[in-house]
């Protein structure tokens, strides 16, 4: 573990010990229907289904398989749900229950970071600015980057015109009920008026369903489907994301005070 030189509150200098970031990263993007990874380095995902009965046994399972040969000292997780210091914060809605209080660290044998997805793709996504990031997938993903803070958003849970909320219409149940035209249509009238109640410079758009959009509306543009591991190899440059760490490690060291970015 290495040192840094911190300024205290009398102008004399401490040292305080920094994290040894992971040279070779796992990137983990947990979806309702498939769970997808990437090695840092590495140039093609892999890939399994998750669904209703995915568990993150069953997850440890996978990318045990999946990564056999690769090795990693580091791993992200994009978790699709609300994420908070020690792990996930409340069970996801479309997957089996048990990721709240499960050690990651110690289930993949090292330091694991995880966030949620939808700010896991915005992080990959952000060029500069003011950045609403939206993901069309089993559900609505949402997060906003202004200046180098990234805020986690739950615009799913927003009511809406022709459904409950805007999860149940721009998510895969709004896409199925509505047919394709149908779908496309309230996600370019709902995606300008986002734009403009955020003040956002720009809009991207992600997730699984995103390949259905053709046009899209000004100020509005198609995020790549590497974005979320991008954003998985980032997370460990963002000073303030805690990282778990299994019994019996090291422990890990409070993080220092953000000096570019922060996560809320």
């Amino acid at each position: 573990m290495s040192a840094k030189r911190n300024r205290t509150r009398n102008g004399t200098a401490e040292q305080q010990p920094t994290e040894v970031k992971p040279r070779n990263i796992l990137a983990i993007d947990i979806g309702g229907t498939k769970v997808k990874l990437l090695l840092s380095g590495q140039a093609e995902p892999r890939k399994a289904p998750s669904g209703k009965r995915f568990t993150p046994a069953a997850l440890v399972a996978t990318v045990r398989e999946l990564a056999a040969d690769w090795q990693f000292d580091g791993v992200s997780i994009g978790y699709p749900g609300l994420v908070g210091n020690h792990g996930p914060r409340c069970e996801p809605g479309n997957l089996a229950p048990g990721w709240v209080g499960f050690d990651y660290a110690a289930a993949f044998g090292c330091p694991v970071r995880i966030a949620n997805d939808a700010a896991m793709q915005a992080l990959g996504s952000y060029d500069s600015g003011r950045m609403l990031f939206v993901g069309l997938g089993t559900g609505l993903g949402s997060a906003l980057i202004a200046d180098h803070v990234i805020v986690t958003l739950e615009l799913g849970q927003m009511p809406a015109h022709q459904g409950p909320t805007l999860g149940e219409v721009l998510g895969r149940t709004g896409f199925k009920k509505l047919g394709k035209k149908r779908w496309r249509d309230a996600v370019n009238r709902v995606l300008p008026s986002l734009m403009k109640a955020f003040v956002a410079d720009y809009v991207v758009v992600g997730g699984g369903n995103s390949k259905e959009l053709k046009q899209l509306p000004h100020g509005v543009r198609m995020g790549h489907n590497l974005t979320a591991f991008r954003g998985g190899f980032r997370l460990w440059n963002v000073e303030d994301v805690p990282t778990l760490a299994a019994d019996g490690e090291h422990s890990v060291p409070a993080p220092p005070p953000p000096v570019e970015w922060r996560v809320l």
